[in-house]
C-alpha cells in the first residue's frame, strides 16, 4: 500500500492518512458568519482524508472581508461549526479552524455594520478588484493603518477564536499566514510600512506572526495549532522582497521554539504563481521540528515522492477535493478524477459545493 494511505500522527492526533484537504474559500455561510447545514453535509463529504482544514475563518468583524464567509466571535457561530466537526468526526477525520483576517482585501460592502477595513499601513491593493453581492466587482479601499492597541486586540480576537473553535469541536487551529492576507501583510515591508514593534525589521515584521500564534496555543495548546505560509506568493497583489529567505527561515526558528504542531507551505507556481524555491522549503523543514504540510498542485504520484523522500510528513490537495468528494477513495482505487467547475466555487447554494457525485453514483 503507498505510504500516503497508512494511518500516521500529528503530534499526539491519530490520522487516518496522510492526506489533508487543503482550506479553500467556498463563501456558503450565512450574512451573520454562521455555517450552515449545507457546509456540514460539505465537510462531512470529504472526511476520508486524514486531515480537513476549513476555508478562512474570520476571528472578528474587522476579519471578515469577503462576502459569505463564515465566523468563530459569535455563540451562533461555534454552534454551527459544533455540527461540523460532529460530522467530520464521525467519518473519522480530524479537522483544523483556519483563522483567516483579510486586512486591506477587503470591502465595506463584505463586512457588517461597524467594522472596518485595517491593515498594517494604509496600502491599497492595487491591480485587482473583490466581488461584492451587493454592486458586484469594486476596487479595493485603502485601508486604515491599524494603531498599536488595535494590533493587541487583533492578536487577543485570533486568541479568542481558537477557544471558539476547541469550544466547537476543532482538533485544532491554523493561522492563515498566506496569499497576502492581514498576518503575511505585516509580514511584507511593501504592506507593513511600520517603524515600531510591529515593523522595522525582519523581527518586528514578523512579530505579529508569532505573537498570534503564540496567543494562540497559549488559548488551547501548542499541539493544537498549525500556520499555512506561501513564500514568495503574489495573491493579494504582495510583491517581493529582498528579505523573504531570512524572514521565512527567522519564523521557521522561531515557531519551532513554540512547538505548535505543523507547518503548511503552499507553492501556488502550478496556477501560475513564482515557485517557492527548494532552499526556502528546504530550510523550513530543516529548522522546524514539528510537522511539515506541503501542498499546490500535487497528484498521487508526486505525493508519494515528496512523502518518500521524506519531503514532507503530509500532502495537501485542495481543487481535486472540490469535484472529487471521494477523492481519498478515487486516488486509492486508480479512479479518474472529476474537474471542478471553478464559476461556481465562490457561488451561493449547493451546485458546485455538495452536489459532486462519488465515483459509486457516476
Amino acid at each position: 500500500m503507498h505510504t500516503i494511505f497508512l494511518p500516521t500522527q500529528l503530534g499526539a492526533l491519530a490520522l487516518q492518512n496522510r492526506i489533508v484537504m487543503s482550506p479553500m474559500t467556498r463563501s456558503r455561510a450565512g450574512a451573520d458568519g454562521v455555517p450552515t447545514e449545507m457546509t456540514a453535509t460539505y465537510y462531512e463529504q470529504r472526511a476520508s482524508a486524514g486531515l480537513i482544514i476549513t476555508e478562512g475563518i474570520a476571528p472578528s468583524t474587522n476579519g471578515k472581508g469577503y462576502p459569505r464567509i463564515p465566523g468563530l466571535w459569535t455563540d451562533a457561530q461555534v454552534a454551527g461549526w459544533t455540527e461540523v466537526t460532529r460530522r467530520v468526526h464521525a467519518k473519522g477525520a480530524a479537522i483544523f479552524a483556519q483563522l483567516m483576517h483579510t486586512g486591506r482585501a477587503s470591502h465595506p460592502l463584505n463586512m457588517l455594520e461597524g467594522a472596518e477595513v485595517v491593515a498594517p499601513s494604509a496600502v491599497r491593493l492595487e491591480g485587482a478588484q473583490m466581488w461584492t453581492d451587493q454592486k458586484q466587482m469594486q476596487d479595493y479601499p485603502t485601508p486604515r493603518a491599524m494603531t498599536e492597541a488595535e494590533v493587541e486586540a487583533a492578536l487577543e480576537e485570533h486568541a479568542t477564536a481558537a477557544r471558539n473553535a476547541i469550544k466547537a469541536g476543532f482538533d485544532g487551529v491554523e493561522l492563515h499566514g498566506a496569499n497576502g492576507y492581514l498576518t503575511e501583510q505585516f509580514l511584507n515591508p511593501h504592506t507593513n510600512q511600520r517603524t515600531g514593534r510591529f515593523g522595522g525589521s525582519v523581527e518586528g515584521r514578523a512579530r505579529f506572526a508569532l505573537e498570534a500564534v503564540r496567543r494562540m496555543a497559549e488559548a488551547v495548546g501548542k499541539h493544537r495549532v498549525g500556520i499555512r505560509l506561501s513564500p514568495y506568493s503574489v495573491n493579494g497583489a504582495m510583491k517581493p522582497y529582498p528579505e523573504a529567505d531570512a524572514t521565512y527561515a527567522h519564523l521557521a526558528d522561531e515557531l519551532a521554539t513554540i512547538g505548535i504542531a505543523y507547518i503548511h507551505v503552499a507553492d501556488h507556481s502550478s496556477m501560475g504563481a513564482p515557485p517557492v524555491p527548494a532552499s526556502v522549503k528546504a530550510t523550513i523543514r530543516g529548522r522546524f521540528k514539528g510537522a511539515y504540510i506541503t501542498a499546490g498542485g500535487f497528484d498521487l504520484a508526486s505525493a508519494e515522492k515528496v512523502i518518500d523522500a521524506k519531503q514532507a510528513d503530509l500532502v495537501a490537495f485542495g481543487r481535486p477535493f472540490l469535484a472529487n468528494p471521494d477523492l481519498v477513495t478515487r486516488f486509492a482505487r486508480n479512479l479518474p478524477l472529476a474537474s471542478p467547475d471553478m464559476s461556481l466555487a465562490f457561488s451561493p447554494g449547493a451546485k458546485g459545493y455538495t452536489d459532486y457525485p462519488t465515483a459509486n453514483a457516476d
